[in-house]
């Protein structure tokens, strides 16, 4: 193999990324069959920090809602267990074609899990324990959400499972970017501050929601 088979296909599978996937499943898993399991895995990794950071907008605002409520980091901490919890497993069964709900139904689903953590944030004083379990069934959808994107790129046969979990763990990484990002950017300034929900948390929230609104619409009728 030659050392720059392994730069080709990331160069190729960003690409593909980058400008709607024009290229073909089929020429990218091709690129990718030919390198080593291990090389393979590793461009998954990066292919699933790159569908939160900085391609997932969507899912960086349903992390940044869980977040504002409580800007400590072990509640949030607990509640992005529940999410990957929850999304590893549909995007497993997913990948394995043992679920399918087709794009159109799950992609206004998670425009709606954003607008509903951002509307509880604006109108609910504090964080209740019933959200880990809003969490995780919204984890559930956004998992298929996940594996649409995935499927769009396929998955090496001689490192599917490898890749499967080398993608999650990407996208663990790119949450858990996104996390640390708010925490110090944040709470670690203004989490103690007496104006940070009326200042912060509610104005941040209304934005969200609005756009996860118009997503919402967006995806349904267009």
């Amino acid at each position: 193999m030659s050392e720059n088979k392994p730069y080709k296909a990331v160069l190729i599978l960003i690409a593909a990324l980058l400008i709607g996937q024009t290229l073909s499943a089929h020429v990218i898993v091709g690129e990718l069959e030919k390198m080593s399991r291990t090389d393979a895995a590793l461009v998954y990794l990066g292919l699933g920090y790159q569908h939160i950071l900085p391609l997932g907008f969507d899912h960086i605002l349903f992390v940044l809602s869980l977040f504002l409520l409580s800007p400590r980091l072990k509640p949030v901490l607990w509640q992005a267990t529940a999410f990957t919890i929850a999304h590893s497993v549909t995007l497993g069964l997913a990948m394995y074609h043992i679920i399918h709900v087709p794009s159109k139904i799950i992609e206004p689903l998670i425009a709606l899990s954003i607008m509903y953590v951002a509307l509880e944030n604006i109108f609910s004083p504090r964080l209740k324990a019933s959200r880990i379990g809003v969490v995780f069934l919204f984890g559930l959808v956004h998992g298929m959400g996940f594996a649409g994107a995935l499927g769009q790129l396929g998955l090496p046969q001689n490192a599917y499972l490898l890749s499967l979990v080398m993608f999650n763990v990407g996208v663990e990484l790119g949450q858990l970017t996104v996390i640390l990002l708010a925490y110090f950017l944040l709470a670690r300034q203004f989490g103690k501050k007496p104006y940070y929900r009326k200042r912060i948390v509610i104005p941040l929230s209304i934005v969200i929601a609005a756009i996860a609104g118009f997503w919402t619409i967006q995806r349904i009728f267009f």
